[in-house]
Formats: structure tokens, C-alpha cells, sequence
């Protein structure tokens, strides 16, 4: 394995992702911002935080799986959510668990950034994701 994370006792305990990881391969990932919509630029579940979260993670895991990579080979997920604020935070997280297993997204995930934003690409998508992967 090309990624080791972790998560020192002495920072912030619990959260849903993982404070630190390691990568020791040679190949770096790196898939923009996927969001909400299908192959043919559908958009996927208007209005609905936790299905364009879910939505949004398929997309990342497609581009990822294009390169040959996978989430456990992920050292950093940042997630852009329009309008945030902390109630929003159970929505989000419905989101990344009714895809995980399906995609191999690891819980706790690997470190990750939720950043507020105003707006992203259409007034309609709520919520973004990058990755970063590092492959051997």
C-alpha cells in the first residue's frame, strides 16, 4: 500500500477522516472537481445535500479508477459545499455513507477539507470534490 493514515491522539478526536497520510509512491492522481451530474451532464438529485454528496464521491471514484487508482490510494479529499454551515454537516455525511462500501471510500476517510463556498459551477450543484492520489 502507497498510503498510511493515521490519526495522533493529540489531535481533534473523533472526526470523520483521517488527520494524516502518507504517501510513499511515485505516481501522483489528481481529479478536479466532480460533482453531481451523470456522463452526459445530467444533473443528479436537485436540492438534496446527501445525494449530490454520494453522487459527487461516484464521479471522484470513476476518475480515480480511470488512472488506476482507488480510495485507499487517496491522500487528500476536499469537498466544496455552496451555502454552508453546521447543520448542514448531517446531510454531508448521509451522503458519504450511503456510498462508501459501494466505492471503497474508507471510514474514517482520508484527510479532508469541507470548505464553505457561495456558489460553484450552477446554481444548482450544492457540493464539489478533489482527490489526490499517490500510486506506486
Amino acid at each position: 500500500m502507497t498510503v498510511h493514515l493515521s490519526s495522533p491522539s493529540t489531535l481533534m478526536q473523533p472526526v470523520p477522516y483521517r488527520h494524516v497520510a502518507v504517501g510513499t509512491g511515485t505516481r501522483h492522481v489528481h481529479v478536479s472537481g466532480q460533482i453531481a451530474r451523470t456522463a452526459e451532464a445530467t444533473p443528479v438529485a436537485p436540492g438534496d445535500l446527501a445525494g449530490q454528496v454520494a453522487q459527487a464521491l461516484r464521479n471522484t471514484y470513476q476518475g480515480l479508477t480511470s488512472a488506476g487508482a482507488g480510495f485507499d490510494d487517496v491522500v487528500r479529499l476536499t469537498f466544496y459545499v455552496t451555502n454552508w454551515e453546521p447543520t448542514k454537516i448531517e446531510a454531508f455525511m448521509a451522503g458519504v455513507t450511503e456510498v462508501a462500501e459501494e466505492i471503497g471510500l474508507p471510514l474514517p476517510m482520508p484527510p479532508a477539507s469541507l470548505i464553505g463556498v457561495d456558489y460553484l459551477f450552477e446554481p444548482d450543484v450544492l457540493v464539489e470534490v478533489e482527490a489526490t492520489a499517490i500510486l506506486d
